[in-house]
């Protein structure tokens, strides 16, 4: 039986307890997280939002919600988006959920021993549907960082990084040093 968003809203704002998404017309509870994934979503969110303050941009850290064109709504580890996507967010819905439909600049998704698999068969797929600039998956255990990048022509360019400094191609000046990530 398929979930309504309506319902999908409901549970999502009335769960103290969970977080919820919903993936193609089901409810989903996300699993409680380890500390090392739970860590590095953080410290990732902090370094970028330490870059890209100001009126540009908005971080969410495990926040708000990336909808598919095929209508799931996924909640990301790390999101970071124009300040124009979050206003009109939030003019569409005050008292509702947080949902961005428009293609966002970076998604960042720390692996975990229960979403590892999750994250890339199947969020993956769906935020490069949504045009979404770049999507990084942190691993803290391999220490990598895997990125997609959005090509002129639509498709993704995928590189992994064990070392140095990567600087996401929509964020312009921003710099994530490798080791202060994964100290």
């Amino acid at each position: 039986m398929s979930v309504s968003m309506e319902t999908f809203a409901r549970v999502a704002l009335e769960d103290d307890d969970a977080h919820w998404e919903l993936v193609c017309g089901a409810l989903r509870r996300k699993p409680d997280m380890t500390a090392d994934h739970n860590q590095l979503m953080n410290v990732v969110g902090v370094l970028l939002g330490a870059q890209v303050h100001g009126p540009g941009y908005v971080i969410r850290i495990d926040s708000g919600y990336l909808r598919a064109p095929g209508g799931s709504f996924y909640r990301a580890d790390v999101a970071v988006i124009p300040r124009t996507h979050f206003e009109s967010a939030r003019d569409r819905s005050p008292q509702g959920i947080e949902i961005y439909d428009e293609a966002i600049s970076l998604v960042v998704e720390v692996w975990s021993p229960s979403t590892g698999d999750y994250d890339v068969e199947t969020k993956l797929p769906e935020y490069q549907r949504r045009g979404d600039a770049e999507i990084w998956r942190l691993h803290p255990y391999e220490r990598t960082l895997t990125t997609w990048r959005r090509q002129a022509d639509g498709s993704y360019s995928e590189t992994v990084y064990r070392e140095g400094v990567v600087e996401p191609i929509a964020l312009p000046g921003v710099r994530i040093n490798l080791a202060d990530l994964f100290e």
